[in-house]
């Protein structure tokens, strides 16, 4: 195996949360309200229940081969050839994956932080960071997740605890007004992102200590980073209302900026950006590891480690030219890309290799 460390069942629970929550903890509510307006909570909900089949499902698959990344038994199911074809599409997901969540950290810090600075400063000094930790290894990664996750929840709870006074319980009502559609097709873009996203932990599986508590933690993580995401949709609704949450780019920003404590603690908005960068840098850090040990295995190296210095030159150009703009990331592609790429390679991918799998079983039983 090109990867010798070893991580623990709560410390994949941790990447899990992380990898989840990422983009979605800014994204996600506008996403759904634009959609189901103050049914959203409902929508994520939805979205959560859906994601924990996905896991399941994800966690099923790779139980088949526990010591194999699904590079590796992608070839063994479907052939050498077929499989490395696979296998190479599934690396171009994960790399155009890596190379829109670089973007969406450059688009915020220039439109919300820095907004004088330019992008590609931004994204080179990330992305030398999120190199580092992929040279590194998934051991000193998980270990660091662990060590943050504790900060990831106190702020979390601060912003709680902060903004509560402000909720308005009229603003939910009425509930489902529209009927299910709405709540429905908002929750499909959500299902796409984050949820289909997590086939990447099927390059991460194989390295957890004990095999039989994989499955546990990887359902422990999607549900703990949905359960977030759930509540800052319904926090953005009760408390800046359906139109403003849609028309925010990151509404749980702009909910930050409502903290009012006696006319003395306000402006803390520093809290979401906290959170969403400590979560931010472990999801991208995942991408781009999983897109480096993909491509390693299926070219056969014996070391993943030298990949990453060309792929993170060319993941810095890819960033800067995959969307032009934050309008087009925001409105274009979720349906263009998101959905589409979701469900070929987080859905119909797994099936397949599922179904090929147990075929190929029941025949060699049978023989």
């Amino acid at each position: 195996m090109l990867e010798n460390g070893k991580i623990g069942g709560r410390q994949f629970t941790v990447l899990v949360f992380m990898y989840t929550t990422g983009s979605s903890l800014l994204l996600a509510p506008s996403l759904l309200t634009s959609s189901a307006k103050q049914d959203a909570w409902l929508a994520a909900i939805f979205g959560v229940g859906v994601g924990l089949l996905l896991a399941y499902l994800y966690q099923t698959l790779g139980n088949l081969y526990p010591n194999m990344t699904l590079v590796e038994y992608s070839e063994e199911i479907l052939g050498k050839w077929i499989g490395k074809a696979v296998s190479l599409l599934f690396f171009t997901f994960i790399f155009f994956l890596a190379a829109f969540v670089l973007r969406n950290i450059g688009d915020f810090i220039t439109t919300q932080i820095m907004p004088e600075t330019p992008i590609q400063s931004i994204h080179i000094l990330f992305l030398i960071v999120v190199m580092m930790g992929t040279r590194l290894g998934i051991e000193p990664l998980a270990r660091s997740a662990e060590i943050l996750f504790p900060w990831f929840i106190v702020l979390f709870l601060l912003l709680v605890i902060f903004v509560s006074p402000q909720m308005e319980l009229q603003k939910i009502q009425p509930v489902l007004e529209e009927g299910v559609t709405p709540v429905l097709k908002a929750s499909l873009p959500f299902i796409s992102f984050p949820f289909l996203e997590l086939i990447i932990f099927l390059m991460i599986l194989p390295y957890v200590n004990r095999s039989k508590e994989a499955g546990k933690a990887f359902l422990m993580g999607t549900w703990m980073g949905g359960a977030v995401i759930i509540i800052l949709t319904t926090l953005a609704i009760l408390i800046l209302g359906t139109d403003l949450t849609t028309r925010n780019l990151y509404p749980s920003y702009a909910l930050a900026k409502k903290i009012n404590i006696g006319d003395f603690i306000q402006r803390i908005e520093a809290i979401v950006a906290g959170m969403w960068f400590i979560s931010i840098f472990f999801k991208l850090t995942i991408c781009f590891y999983a897109s480096t040990l993909s491509l390693a295995q299926i070219l056969k190296l014996k070391e993943y480690r030298i990949l990453v210095f060309p792929l993170g030159l060319i993941l810095l150009a890819l960033s800067l030219v995959i969307s032009p703009n934050i309008v087009y990331t925001i409105t274009v592609t979720p349906n263009a890309w998101a959905i589409p790429s979701g469900l070929t390679y987080g859905l119909f991918l797994p099936l397949l290799l599922l179904g090929v799998a147990t075929v190929r079983r029941i025949r060699s039983a049978n023989k």
